[in-house]
């Protein structure tokens, strides 16, 4: 991934603007909390994309671009630009089918990179077409056009904003940090659209319409338990594309044990058949999926390592470190005190540029981790999240009152991920410039799992959460076939990240909370803030540091927090160790 920050139809002298567009692409100046030293410095977007910077200005628009180099590594800086100069292109991504695209072109081109982000033929629409995470704002100079999209599900991050002063031109960027002091107005770009400025109004429309979008349509299609494990394997195959040394979030929980145990197959797989074509004097050929794969990862990488972290002893460490022992990965373990998760709370309200709770409990254990992972060279890991808004896994769905209610949570946690997971995994990583890759949001996996009926995904009668997706990995009915997880891991109840990183983080983020919000303060919470008030002396602190990085009301304006279904009797507290359910002891269940 990268970073990129676009300004379009600019109402003054666009070359003079282009040294402040550079700084608001760069850095964002002495910063505004006041417990740090004034002196420091923090990037607006360049943490995004360490390796190359560009800025390219076409009549009176100008885009820039931070480049983190993972695919195309030797050429690809961008903004990238056509034979004439005439298009523009600014990417934040991966296309994971980009080799396939290229392949199907009904023209020569003439390509300048070996990125993945390089296409011309099809107009607008290409967008449909595109299989991967992205965001990319494109200009026409011809026409003086602009065309900005989000994938699918908004695993990465993009942002849009005006200026009432000057509400013809438009801003984009991969962070609100980069708009804050230029618009008024800013808002998360929605995923699965695109803005299209020739369009009438309105200029954004949605481009990404599945079979499932529709809430109110209940499936009552039954499980293919081959199908989801094939679909979710692929998922992954397609991810590990990548020319520079990658790994896996692992915190030995079931989903990243999962996408742990698929990449370390396909890792293995893609190295083999790499050696065959080599020993046959096929070396440039493609394999038997044709062109729709980038294999050039495992070549170099050709064992898989895996990260985990988390307080000493905590119940993830433990896990983690059996799966990796039992898939044979490189394994890096790190521990964190609760003190250096505390001195890192501010920095992560700035980076994830959010006070939602639940993103900052989980996001400051990740956040840490990733610094590490990027220390030893590491750029692209894989990660688990999406797999509890498919299949219901969060144990808050235990109190689901009926299928069709569970079905419609789902449908509607998986539209708002951008404001949570998705959020929280592209911005903690991307913090140290390091990408998280999500299999489990792969748009053909999201089509084979949103579509089984609900029935079978809820946990009920002592069925634990999440049993369609354990039972399509479940080998113990064929004694020849290898184990792709432990059983007591792909049976393991859910335990939320935050939790499962060392139950005192959680209880030290209240307890400081406590210290930092006085009684008399909280009392007057919703007289700070009558809108979205806080609900807890932890939900205070978070929104006072937000204010303090991000003191607009258009930043504010952009935040979704994520509450608990109290309509279901589930407690207010986003904790899954305060849902009562999580002290139920389970055995693996018969089929049902």
């Amino acid at each position: 991934m990268c970073g990129i920050f676009a300004v379009y139809n600019y109402q003054g002298d666009i070359n003079a603007f282009r040294q402040r567009a550079l700084f608001l692409s760069k850095n964002r100046g002495a910063q505004v909390y006041v417990p740090f030293n004034a002196w420091n410095r923090h990037s607006r977007i360049r943490h995004r994309g360490p390796d190359w910077s560009g800025c390219i200005v076409a009549d009176n628009s100008i885009l820039s671009h931070e480049r983190l180099a993972i695919v195309g590594v030797d050429s690809g800086a961008q903004p990238l630009t056509n034979e004439d100069g005439t298009l523009v292109l600014s990417v934040n991504g991966e296309i994971y089918n980009h080799k396939h695209l290229r392949n199907n072109l009904k023209h020569d081109y003439n390509f300048k990179t070996h990125s993945d982000c390089e296409y011309e033929e099809h107009g607008a629409d290409f967008i449909n077409l595109l299989d991967g995470m992205f965001s990319f704002v494109l200009l026409d100079t011809k026409r003086n056009r602009v065309i900005a999209a989000r994938d699918a599900i908004g695993i990465t991050t993009l942002y849009y904003g005006w200026a009432s002063t000057s509400p013809e031109t438009v801003y984009f960027a991969s962070e609100l940090k980069a708009l804050n002091e230029e618009c008024d107005k800013i808002l998360s770009f929605p995923p699965g659209h695109v803005y299209d400025s020739d369009s009438a109004e309105p200029k954004t429309r949605r481009w990404f319409e599945p079979t499932w979008w529709d809430e109110s349509r209940i499936p009552t299609a039954d499980v293919d338990y081959k199908h989801l494990r094939e679909s979710l394997e692929r998922a992954v195959r397609k991810r590990l594309m990548s020319e520079v040394p990658y790994g896996v979030l692992l915190s030995g929980g079931l989903d990243s044990s999962l996408i742990a145990s698929i990449a370390a197959r396909e890792t293995e797989k893609i190295a083999q058949e790499l050696k065959k074509k080599l020993q046959n004097g096929n070396g440039n050929g493609s394999p038997d999926e044709d062109d729709l794969i980038d294999e050039s990862a495992p070549a170099s990488w050709p064992r898989l390592h895996s990260f985990s972290v988390g307080l000493p002893g905590s119940p993830d460490l433990l896990a983690a470190r059996e799966v990796a022992k039992h898939l044979r990965t490189i394994h890096h373990e790190y521990t964190f005190t609760v003190q250096e998760g505390l001195d890192a709370v501010a920095d992560v309200v700035h980076h994830l540029e959010t006070y939602d709770v639940t993103t900052i409990r989980a996001s400051t254990p990740m956040y840490l981790l990733s610094r590490k992972i990027k220390a030893m060279g590491v750029k692209m890991v894989l990660s688990g999240e999406g797999a509890d808004e498919i299949l219901g896994g969060y144990l808050y769905f235990h109190y689901a009152p009926t299928p069709e209610e569970l079905h419609k949570e789902t449908v509607s946690r998986v539209k708002n991920l951008h404001t949570s997971d998705c959020l929280r995994a592209n911005k903690s990583t991307m913090a140290w410039g390091l990408e998280a890759r999500v299999p489990f949001l792969d748009k053909a996996f999201l089509e084979v799992a949103m579509n089984i009926d609900p029935r079978l995904k809820m946990s009920h009668k002592g069925r634990i959460e999440k049993y369609v997706l354990r039972k399509a990995f479940d080998t113990s009915d064929d004694p020849s076939a290898r184990p792709y997880l432990p059983d007591k891991v792909l049976w393991r109840q859910k335990e939320q990240f935050s939790d499962g990183v060392g139950y005192s983080w959680i209880d030290s983020l209240k307890s400081s909370s406590l210290q930092v919000v006085s009684d008399a303060k909280f009392e007057k919470a919703a007289e700070r803030w009558p809108l979205d008030t806080p609900l807890s002396k932890e939900a205070y602190w978070y929104r006072e540091i937000f204010e303090q990085w991000f003191p607009q009301n258009a930043c504010t304006e952009s935040v979704v927090r994520w509450i608990p279904r109290e309509d279901w009797g589930c407690s207010s507290d986003p904790s899954g160790r305060a849902q009562k359910i999580h002290e139920a002891a389970y055995e693996k269940p018969a089929e049902q």
